[in-house]
């Protein structure tokens, strides 16, 4: 009895010992671990930087302290009137009508110093030479047209000083036929910025600020509360150097017509209906194209917050370089969009688009440097983070992030930084890669549910294999955009989606915009283990 019931043990203890054991097996796929504690480091190495690089758009001829004023004239409207002083020129002119001022100007170095108030009055310029226009405490607003119509082509040097307001009426009665005007701040020669003061315009009939030349702001404050279309319009080019623009208009907040915008600092915060920023001359809808008109954006700096209800971030109908600048686009159809190439040599930039895609180029898409986070939230329609058909998407340098339908493939014999594509993931949580020693790569938190994530970083190396994490925390973090420089990433759970850098481009999953089919891995093929 004593052997058959060890017997009978021992075959039932083996017996479990084989349950379990198959039980383990069975389960082994669905026992994911959790990331230990890992740091968090800032890596973002630059490339040789590309496109237009060194191009500023200076001229001295636009600095006001490189001319003289030998003579000054003092202008004061009170309420329906104005008041002239000082010695006028024989050679300046000076009509009155009310509170309506016309001047009439045939000799160079005249200063114009300007204030007090009106309700029903404006100021009117001709001039066959450059002057100054020093705005101090003024206040026009013009009920039958602009509040300023300067009826010259030259340079007009605009000096910011106090608090300035500016307010056109939504019809114009009083312009003459054969004269232009088409702005609350109307010019036909060059309106250059500069002062500490501050120039608040409304523009009900068209445009807030306006120029058949040239713009440029050097410094100053200027905000257009209301514009029925751009808020700055000009038809050769737009320069900014600094200052603050604060644009909120029915159209587009800074348009060029018929050639270039350079930005090069300052604070830009607009809200457009249209473009934010657009270099609108297309020589595609041009039946007889002007050759010598070359539309482009060449942004060199500054701090940008661009919303808009309809449509572009920021627009070149031409080539789009962005050097340097913390730029925050939130639109509802393309962020960045240029018919030529475009090049990110730098900068912070953060676009999210509602209708189409996060960057969008109809020829190359190159990015040597800087931090570029692009999501496009719309999932059915066939809209991608990055979009440049089948053209060069190079990669030599920078972080790179995006999220949505899908991606343009990068150029693998042009590119020189590793690049990874793979299945998005739910928002709201932390996304995390880390070799598999434990240094990590990726720490982003996902503001969106999309199909296809892109990321190219130098911290992605050659012949290494990486692990992808979901959840998790990060204590003692710094972030921007979601983008996680500093801290320490913890309690992350294994997707169970790891990969080899094997190739500069690697696929584990995600869709693939015009350059591959979708979940093919594109030229390059499927990379992930």
């Amino acid at each position: 009895m004593k052997n058959r019931f060890f017997k009978t043990t021992s075959l039932f203890a083996i017996l479990i010992l084989v349950f379990i054991s198959c039980s383990s097996d069975d389960d082994s796929d669905e026992i994911i671990s959790n990331s230990e504690d890992i740091a968090i480091t800032d890596t973002n190495i630059s490339g040789t930087a590309e496109g237009d690089t060194n191009n500023t758009g200076y001229d001295e001829d636009d600095l006001v302290e490189n001319a003289t004023f030998e003579n000054t004239i003092q202008i004061v409207f009170s309420n329906t009137s104005a008041t002239i002083t000082n010695p006028v020129p024989s050679d300046v002119v000076i009509t009155q009508d009310g509170a309506d001022v016309i001047i009439n100007s045939t000799i160079s170095a005249v200063a114009y110093e300007v204030s007090g108030t009106t309700a029903d009055g404006m100021l009117k310029i001709y001039s066959d030479k450059k002057f100054k226009l020093a705005l101090n405490d003024l206040s026009i607003t013009n009920a039958d047209g602009p509040a300023i119509n300067i009826q010259s082509s030259k340079t007009s040097f605009v000096v910011l000083e106090g608090t300035n307001n500016l307010t056109d009426a939504s019809t114009y009665s009083n312009i003459p036929d054969d004269e232009d005007a088409k702005a609350a701040f109307f010019s036909e020669g060059q309106l250059v910025f500069s002062g500490s003061g501050a120039l608040n315009v409304a523009g009900f009939y068209k445009h807030g600020i306006a120029s058949d030349d040239y713009v440029r702001v050097i410094s100053g404050t200027i905000t257009v509360t209301q514009a029925a279309s751009d808020g700055i319009h000009t038809n050769d080019y737009i320069i900014v150097d600094g200052g603050t623009l604060n644009l909120t208009v029915d159209s587009d907040g800074l348009d060029c017509e018929e050639g270039y915008i350079i930005i090069n600092d300052g604070t830009f915060i607009i809200n457009a209906a249209d473009d934010g920023i657009a270099a609108s001359y297309d020589i595609d809808d041009e039946e007889e194209p002007d050759d010598t008109i070359t539309p482009y954006v060449t942004i060199n700096g500054g701090d940008f917050t661009i919303n808009t209800s309809e449509g572009e971030g920021i627009e070149s109908k031409g080539v789009m370089t962005i050097n340097d600048g913390s730029i925050n686009i939130n639109s509802y159809d393309d962020g960045l969009n240029s018919g030529g190439n475009l090049y990110i040599n730098g900068g912070n930039i953060y676009v999210y688009t509602t209708l189409n895609d996060a960057i969008d180029s109809n020829s190359g898409i190159t990015i040597t440097g800087g931090t570029t986070i692009a999501i496009a939230v719309r999932v059915d329609e066939p809209d991608g983070s990055f979009d440049c058909d089948d053209d060069i998407f190079k990669i030599t340098g920078g972080t790179i992030l995006g999220l949505g339908l899908n991606t343009s493939f990068p150029t693998e014999s042009e590119s020189t930084q590793n690049s990874v594509i793979f299945d998005g993931i739910n928002a709201y949580q932390i996304l995390n890669i880390q070799s598999e020693d434990g240094t990590e790569a990726l720490t982003y938190e996902v503001p969106n549910s999309v199909i296809t994530i892109i990321y190219s970083n130098a911290k992605l190396e050659t012949g290494e294999t990486y692990k992808i994490y979901t959840g998790g925390t990060v204590s003692n973090g710094t972030e921007v955009n979601g983008l996680y420089t500093s801290g320490t990433y913890s309690g992350g759970t294994d997707s169970g989606d790891s990969f080899t850098i094997n190739s500069t481009v690697t696929q584990i999953g995600g869709e693939m915009g015009p350059t591959g089919e979708p979940g093919t891995g594109g030229p390059g093929g499927p990379g992930g283990n």
